[in-house]
């Protein structure tokens, strides 16, 4: 039986303030061999909310389960028709100064990688290579019955086709693409199957309540294991999957930073906590670094 997933946290009162000085930030990547931990946190400057910040979502929205997903044709409609919308504007969205800093960073020879609990795809539209997906991507659907993968735009134009004019005005967007409509603005919509054997679509993420695969998990651990130091970016750091990486960094002694304007499950185990905005912050180490933030090669990205 799986247990429902863990969506809050209450930080304890003993956990070590936040400070503003980025001067450890800059040592640290100054340094190299840095492992990247990127949250929600780091996409509402691309207008896509986080989950447990000020004016989060889950005050409003409880994501999907993966158990109520696959054992609900309901559950399912629900889904799609509120992804379905909030793919317009999803799929719109453009990487931030924070997005394109990491890709500096990493063109720079300063990081030992990226790990992203975020599935809005905005690193790899920044620039950055060889991202880990700890979450997977909203712009990608797999079958359930048969395992085939699909782009989402496929899926986006065939979902237009079977629902004309579907255009419900939302209350908001939430992290997972999800958005917030009535069971009346749901009701009606029409889904569609595999194209390959008709069977269930699913868009190529992990639901709460769904386990990351252990290869990919793996993945992340040798990460870790590889790198000097993990810098943690606009993450509350509430469920496990990527918790468990600062606690691995931690036990092995490997300096860990954590950038989040709010405390975190992973503050106790941190050098610092740097209370600024994402964007800003890593503008300003870049500058301070003499990294310039838009210098891809013609083509990239």
């Amino acid at each position: 039986m799986r247990m429902r997933p863990t969506l809050s946290w209450t930080p304890p009162g003993d956990l070590p303030p936040g400070t503003t000085d980025l001067g450890v930030v800059t040592d640290l990547l100054s340094a190299g061999g840095v492992l990247v931990l990127s949250g929600a946190g780091i996409s509402t400057e691309s207008g896509i909310p986080d989950y447990r910040g000020e004016g989060g979502s889950l005050s409003r929205h409880t994501p999907m389960l993966y158990e109520d997903f696959v054992g609900s044709a309901q559950a399912r409609r629900r889904y799609w028709a509120r992804s379905h919308l909030g793919w317009r504007v999803f799929g719109r969205a453009r990487p931030n100064a924070g997005h394109r800093a990491v890709a500096a960073f990493g063109r720079h020879g300063l990081l030992a990688g990226v790990i992203t609990q975020n599935v809005d795809g905005l690193h790899r539209s920044a620039g950055s290579e060889g991202v880990v997906e700890l979450h997977g991507g909203l712009d990608r659907v797999v079958c359930l019955t048969c395992g085939a993968v699909s782009p989402r735009s496929d899926l986006a134009r065939r979902l237009e086709e079977a629902n004309p004019g579907y255009r419900p005005v939302a209350a908001g967007l939430n992290p997972d693409g999800d958005a917030d409509l009535t069971d009346d603005q749901v009701a009606g919509f029409r889904l569609v199957s595999c194209a390959v054997c008709n069977g269930v679509l699913k868009p190529d993420v992990v639901f709460f309540g769904e386990s990351v695969a252990p290869q990919r998990v793996e993945q992340c651990r040798e990460l870790v294991r590889g790198a000097s130091s993990l810098l943690v970016l606009g993450s509350s750091l509430t469920v496990m999957s990527g918790l468990r990486f600062v606690r691995q960094a931690a036990e092995a002694h490997k300096p860990v930073l954590i950038i989040n304007r709010d405390p975190t499950r992973g503050d106790a185990h941190a050098v610092a906590r740097i209370e600024l905005p994402l964007g800003s912050a890593l503008t300003a180490v870049a500058e301070r670094l003499g990294v310039p933030l838009d210098d891809q090669p013609e083509g990239a990205g």
